[in-house]
C-alpha cells in the first residue's frame, strides 16, 4: 500500500484542474463535484473520494472579479471609443455581460480551486488532518 506522500505525488495537477473546471470529481472525473450552484459534495457519488476537506473560501470570488474586470474594462473602453453608444445602452449591455460572465465563471473556478487543493494534498486531502 502506498503512503500518503506517494499518493499525493501521483496526483497530476493539470488534469485535476481541468476536471475541476468541468465541475467533476478531481479523482475520477465523472462524478459531480458540486451538489448545487456552489455547494461542494462531501463525497464523490461515483468513486467515494472525500471532498469535504476543501477550503475554497473567497478564492473563487476574487478570481472571478479579477477575470471579469480584466476582460470587461478594456472591452468597455473599446466599445465606447469605437461606437459611442448611449450611456443607458452601454450600461445595460455591460451589466448583463458582467453578471453573465460572473455567473458562468464562479462555479468553474470553485471547482478548479478544490481540484488544485486535492491535487496538492492541501487541507487534509493528503490523508493528514492539517
Amino acid at each position: 500500500m502506498a503512503s500518503a506522500d506517494e499518493t499525493i505525488e501521483a496526483r497530476a495537477t493539470w488534469p485535476a484542474l481541468i476536471k475541476g473546471w468541468r465541475r467533476r470529481c478531481p479523482n475520477c472525473g465523472t462524478g459531480p463535484l458540486l451538489s448545487g450552484y456552489l455547494k461542494v459534495r462531501d463525497r464523490c457519488p461515483v468513486c467515494r473520494e472525500a471532498l469535504h476537506h476543501h477550503r475554497a473560501d473567497d478564492g473563487p470570488a476574487y478570481l472571478t472579479i479579477l477575470i471579469v474586470g480584466h476582460l470587461m474594462a478594456p472591452l468597455l473602453l473599446i466599445v465606447f471609443e469605437t461606437w459611442r453608444p448611449e450611456p443607458l445602452v452601454l450600461f445595460t449591455i455591460f451589466a448583463v455581460g458582467c453578471i453573465g460572465l460572473s455567473l458562468y465563471l464562479l462555479p468553474r473556478l470553485k471547482g478548479a480551486i478544490v481540484a488544485f487543493q486535492w491535487a496538492r494534498g492541501m487541507h487534509g486531502f493528503g490523508g493528514d488532518t492539517t
